[in-house]
C-alpha cells in the first residue's frame, strides 16, 4: 500500500469494530494513513509486509494479548512505536505496558484531544529517534565527493540527516556550482529510499507540453487501433526521490500543476482517465531567490511555501574556509589516479592562492581548474604560475587599492567566464546581467576609447 501523505502510517489493533472505526475517523482527519486489525494474529500478518510508524493496540483481546504484541514490536520492529489503550485501566496494567515497551498508556474512555496529544507525543519521539540514528555514510559522502570540515558544511550535513529521516519536500538553495545536486543525492542515499530510484528532472528551457509528457507519461493513438505508451518521471520515481533541478525555471502553469501534484499526491497520465497515487520524496533546487520571485509574481507563493518547509542552504566555496584546500587535494588525488599519473602536491604559495581566491564559479570552477592542472602540468609540484592568468591576476590584485571600479568589474567578469569554461550564457546568469549586456561590457574593454 502506498504512503500518500507524510504524517505517518498507523495501525489500530482492537477487537471492537466501533473503536477501530472511531479511531480511524479521528486520526485520518489529521492526515494519518490508518490501517486496522481485529486482533494480534491479523496485526502480525500485516506487519510482516507493511511498514507502520505507530501501532495503537488494545490490552485485552481474545487469544493473544496486547502486551504480547507490544513485546513483539519492541523485539522485531525497531522503526515502529507502540501505544496501549484499554477499557480495564489499572496501575499494574500501566506498569506492565510500559515495561513491555509501550510509549503511551491511554485508559478508556478518552477524549479526542487526549488521543491526538498522545499520538503526537509518540510520533515526535519516533521522529527524534530516527533523526538521531541517521548519519551520512562515509562511503556515500566519499562516492559523491562531499568533502568539508567547515562549520558551514557541518551545518548542511546535519540538515541532510534530518531531511533523510523524513518525507517532506526539501528545497536546496545556493549559488551556481555549489554542489546542490550532491546534497540532494546525499539526502536520498542516506535515507530509507536509498534502494529506490533517484530521478532528475531538468526544469530549464523546455516547453510545457514536453515537460508534462516527460513528467506524467502519456498514452496516445498511433493509428489502426494501436496505442503508444510512455512512462513518465513520476512512475520511474515511485518509492524513491523526484529531484527538480532549477525549479525556478518552470512556467507559472507548470508550477500550478506541480503544486496540485504535491497537494493531491496523485496524477493522471496524459491521455488516460486512470488516477495513479504517488509515493516519492520531492527535492527541488534553485540558485535564484524564490522568495524574491514570489514577491515579483514570477513564482507561486503556495508552491514556495510547500517546497520551503525544509530548506537547506549550501554555502558558497568562498564561505567554507579551509574546505577549498581539502576539496582541491581530493580532486587532485582522484583525477590523477584516473589517468594513471603520480599525484602532485600544491606549493605553499599555491595553497594560499586557492584559499584567497573568490571562486565565482564555486566547486564547478575548482573542479575545472584541477582537471586542467592534472592534464597540463608535468612536475611533482603545482605552483602559482600553473594557474590560469585571470586567477593569478585576481589574487595578486587583491592587495592593491589603486585600480578603478571598471578594472575590477572587468576582472570579475573574466574570472566568471573562465570559471564556466567560456560559456557566456552561464556567466551572464551568474553575474545577474543579460548576455547582451555582457557582450557590450567585453566589447567596451576591448575598445576602451569607443565611449571617449
Amino acid at each position: 500500500m502506498a504512503r500518500n501523505n507524510s504524517k505517518g502510517r498507523l495501525l489500530i489493533v482492537d477487537d471492537s469494530a466501533d473503536t477501530r472505526e472511531l479511531l480511524q475517523r479521528i486520526l485520518s482527519s489529521q492526515g494519518y494513513e490508518v490501517l486496522g486489525a481485529v486482533g494480534v494474529a491479523e496485526a502480525l500478518k500485516l506487519l510482516e509486509g507493511t511498514r507502520v510508524d505507530l501501532v495503537i493496540t488494545d490490552l485485552k483481546m481474545p487469544g493473544i494479548s496486547g502486551l504480547d504484541l507490544v513485546r513483539h514490536i519492541r523485539e522485531n520492529l525497531k522503526e515502529s512505536e507502540v501505544m496501549m489503550i484499554t477499557g480495564y485501566p489499572s496501575v499494574e496494567g500501566a506498569v506492565a505496558a510500559v515495561k513491555s515497551g509501550a510509549e503511551e498508556y491511554l485508559p478508556k474512555p478518552f477524549t479526542r484531544e487526549e488521543l491526538l496529544a498522545a499520538v503526537d507525543r509518540v510520533m515526535e519521539k519516533l521522529a527524534l529517534r530516527r533523526v538521531g540514528s541517521i548519519q551520512i555514510d562515509r562511503r556515500i559522502a566519499d562516492t559523491l565527493g562531499i568533502v568539508g570540515e567547515s562549520e558551514a558544511m557541518q551545518k548542511v550535513l546535519k540538515a541532510v540527516s534530518k531531511a533523510a529521516a523524513g518525507a517532506t519536500p526539501v528545497l536546496v538553495t545556493g549559488e551556481y556550482g555549489t554542489g546542490k545536486e550532491l546534497i540532494a543525492r546525499a539526502i536520498h542515499y542516506s535515507g530509507s529510499r536509498a534502494e529506490a530510484p533517484f530521478v532528475t528532472v531538468n526544469c530549464m528551457g523546455n516547453p510545457d507540453e514536453y515537460c508534462e509528457k516527460q513528467l506524467y507519461g502519456y498514452r496516445q493513438s498511433t493509428g489502426a487501433g494501436a496505442m503508444e505508451t510512455r512512462m513518465g518521471f513520476l512512475q520511474f520515481a515511485e518509492g524513491g526521490t523526484l529531484y527538480l533541478k532549477e525549479v525556478s525555471n518552470l512556467s507559472y502553469a507548470m508550477q500550478t500543476k506541480l503544486f496540485r501534484l504535491l497537494e493531491d499526491r496523485q496524477y493522471r497520465e496524459i491521455g488516460s482517465a486512470d488516477v495513479r497515487p504517488t509515493n516519492f520524496q520531492v527535492i527541488a533546487d534553485s540558485d535564484k531567490n524564490l522568495r524574491a520571485l514570489v514577491d515579483k509574481g514570477a513564482f507561486r507563493e503556495d508552491l514556495f511555501i510547500r517546497l520551503s518547509m525544509n530548506t537547506i542552504s549550501v554555502p558558497a566555496l568562498r564561505e567554507r574556509g579551509n574546505d577549498v584546500v581539502l576539496l582541491a587535494r581530493h580532486y587532485l588525488t582522484k583525477l590523477s589516479k584516473e589517468i594513471g599519473r603520480p599525484v602532485p602536491r600544491f606549493s605553499d604559495h599555491a595553497l594560499e592562492v586557492l584559499k584567497n581566491y573568490s571562486w565565482p564559479g564555486n566547486i564547478g570552477e575548482l573542479q575545472n581548474l584541477i582537471q586542467r592542472l592534472v592534464t597540463e602540468t608535468d612536475g611533482d609540484v603545482i605552483d602559482v604560475p600553473d594557474f590560469p592568468a585571470p586567477m593569478r591576476y585576481s589574487v595578486l590584485g587583491t592587495t592593491g587599492l589603486n585600480r578603478s571600479l571598471a578594472e575590477m568589474e572587468i576582472e570579475h567578469i573574466r574570472n566568471v567566464i573562465a570559471s564556466v569554461g567560456g560559456n557566456k550564457t552561464q556567466a551572464a546568469e551568474i553575474l545577474g546581467i543579460t548576455r547582451k549586456t555582457l557582450r557590450e561590457k567585453l566589447k567596451q574593454q576591448a575598445n576602451p576609447k569607443a565611449d571617449a
